[in-house]
């Protein structure tokens, strides 16, 4: 048994106990796959500000944040007091209500360009609705997205996802055309084929950034192609919303999407997500009163929890301290100062890698440099997953675990940073981080 793993069946030996209870309970053992982490994975007990807490009682320095949701970090404040002072009150009202109402609006209001919306329950069904929006008001059928950007686990959006596919007809993949995050590409194939409905992107690069696009100019140029051919733009914010700035990566970089999905932050640690973009193309949900068009025609959503009270309250309260507060700031402030620490780690301990990311995302690649500002990191997509397998990726995580944090993997780790993270917090994740490498190194990965 190496280093790693040693410090981890250690440090977190209840867990195990609970994984075998898990597995008798959950199809594979856990409830969501990127929960699975081998031996074990961790359990834990509850959370506040920028920590979280195990069954053995370990404090650790979340970098998870419920998956890109809690800005705010654990526990904020505003969104504790909205929930308590609501839930009384009744948690599925079976109509519509007014929290639903100002729920849109403070959507809204951060992102204009949603002049209407729809809510889901999860950022997967945003995802899901907006290409059938799309097909809807196009007639078309076919939808381009690129290698490796993940829009949810729904049979569209799972292919060329990195994720399996096991379970989805050819009848659907023949659906979606699949093209490396090259613009150039998509304007041959918008050129041949005349069948593409939209372009769907996840504008920080696929998981979370850990494969970047050269944004703006990226985006810019992917907008201008898509009007040029008269096909829908389709910006998935899920992650980058609320978070590249108050409005998201369309406020960041002046961008005009036809259609916005988004979903974690702005549901306050609910589930919670939504769909929205231009007027015209939206009204093909809504009923007109005509036959053919209302049962054959129109595209058709339900969903129990869309907007449940709950749900709206929270995001409200989440949404209302993003407007009006530094949070945002604050976050990317944290971010920075980790970032810069980490690279400082990689140098002190004469590991190859480095740390790079914008606002408030901090991806860590190790095996190889590049050049890059350390923010839009220029490494070449081969060189990203030749040098970040899957077990090294999983190494990579274990060390930073038992050295006190956690973060997202996926062919590198990611940081996902909130405004709580203070000094302290991201202080002591540097100095574990630095323990992490020399673990590494004693165990050979590096």
């Amino acid at each position: 048994m190496g280093v790693i793993d040693d410090k981890y069946e250690k440090m977190f030996g209840k867990s195990i106990a609970w994984y075998e209870r898990g597995k008798t309970a959950f199809a594979g053992g856990v409830t969501h796959q990127s929960r699975f982490t081998a031996p074990f994975p961790t359990y834990y007990e509850w959370a506040d500000g920028p920590y979280k807490y195990d069954v053995d009682g370990n404090q650790i320095v979340d970098y998870v944040m419920g998956n890109g949701s809690l800005l705010l970090g654990h526990n904020p404040k505003p969104v504790v007091d909205a929930l308590r002072d609501h839930i009384g009150k009744g948690t599925h009202l079976g109509g519509a209500t007014t929290w639903e109402v100002l729920y849109a609006e403070q959507v809204k209001k951060l992102m204009p360009k949603m002049e209407r919306i729809r809510f889901t329950a999860a950022g997967t069904e945003s995802t899901l609705l907006a290409m059938r929006i799309a097909r809807g008001y196009t007639g078309k059928s076919k939808i381009i997205k690129f290698y490796e950007h993940f829009h949810g686990w729904q049979d569209y959006a799972a292919i060329d996802s990195g994720q399996s596919v096991g379970g989805i007809p050819k009848a659907v993949k023949d659906t979606m055309i699949v093209l490396p995050a090259d613009v150039k590409a998509v304007e041959r194939t918008l050129e041949k084929n005349k069948d593409v409905a939209a372009v769907i992107v996840e504008c920080n690069g696929a998981h979370f950034g850990t494969f970047p696009l050269q944004n703006p100019k990226f985006l810019h140029d992917l907008q201008d192609v898509c009007r040029k051919h008269k096909v829908l733009f389709i910006m998935d914010e899920v992650i980058t919303g609320f978070r590249l700035s108050k409005g998201g990566a369309q406020e960041r970089w002046n961008l005009d999407p036809d259609i916005t999905t988004v979903a974690k932050i702005m549901a306050g640690g609910q589930p919670g997500a939504a769909v929205g973009g231009k007027a015209e193309i939206m009204q093909v949900m809504a009923f007109k009163g005509d036959k053919e068009w209302d049962t054959q025609k129109r595209v058709a959503q339900g969903g129990t929890y869309n907007a449940n009270p709950t749900t709206a309250v929270a995001g409200i309260a989440q949404l209302k301290a993003i407007e009006t507060t530094d949070a945002v700031a604050q976050a990317d402030k944290a971010a920075k100062r980790l970032k810069d620490g980490l690279n400082e780690a990689f140098i002190k301990n004469e590991v190859v890698g480095h740390a790079h990311g914008i606002a408030s995302l901090v991806q860590i690649n190790l095996g190889y440099d590049c050049n890059c500002d350390r923010e839009l990191c220029n490494m070449p997509y081969e060189k990203i997953y030749s040098s970040m397998p899957s077990e090294k990726t999983r190494a990579l995580r274990r060390s930073v675990l038992v050295n006190g944090a956690d973060g997202m993997d996926w062919n590198g780790m990611c940081f996902v940073v909130s405004a709580a993270h203070n000094n302290e917090a991201v202080d002591r994740t540097i100095a574990g981080f630095s323990q992490a490498l020399k673990d590494l190194r004693a165990d050979r990965v590096v």
